[in-house]
């Protein structure tokens, strides 16, 4: 039991090194070190945003991008430890789809946390509306999109053999991408 403990620990403390003063925050000058998250509150940001609808990990990066309107860009490696915590505290549920994604939904557990702690997670989202109001500058989305193409490429590559008509496909998928950047 102690060891269990000793994971979620670990998991919380790298969320707190990802999202306090170590965040990737961007274009907000002298406020740059400003702390987005306290420890703990990412995972009422998430319970909040699965609350409103199931979601993929990728689609939780987006929706914390969104609410502070591009000034900041969570990790992978952050969002997905705090998913598998919150899976086994028993907040959250996941089910596999396909491609081998995880659809995380709220137990009852989860709802019953946020619902302990709803002036908590009103305080995140209000300090995540200031940063949003506030910031001007340009977007990471561009950098986590690009993130998501790597995973994406390293998922596939790692799933089994592909074949030269996939890996053509991929490359013909990358390109039209490309192309598609460079006369945006």
């Amino acid at each position: 039991m102690h060891f269990h403990h000793h994971r979620h620990h670990h998991r919380e403390a790298r969320a707190r090194g990802e999202f306090g003063f170590h965040g990737r925050m961007h274009g907000l000058g002298q406020r740059r070190r400003e702390r987005v998250f306290d420890q703990g509150d990412l995972r009422y940001v998430i319970l909040k945003l699965i609350s409103e609808a199931p979601r993929h990990g990728y689609e939780i990066i987006k929706a914390i991008e969104d609410k502070v309107g591009g000034a900041y860009s969570p990790s992978p490696g952050v969002i997905y430890p705090t998913l598998t915590l919150l899976e086994e505290l028993g907040y959250v549920t996941v089910e596999s789809v396909e491609g081998g994604k995880k659809l995380y939904r709220l137990a009852d557990a989860g709802q019953a946390a946020l619902e302990e702690k709803k002036s908590v997670v009103e305080a995140i989202f209000r300090r995540m509306a200031d940063i949003h109001e506030r910031f001007e500058g340009p977007s990471p989305r561009i950098a986590r999109a690009m993130q998501n193409l790597g995973m994406a490429i390293g998922t596939r590559m790692r799933a089994g053999p592909v074949s030269a008509e996939q890996l053509d496909t991929m490359i013909a998928a990358i390109d039209e991408a490309a192309g598609k950047v460079e006369k945006a």
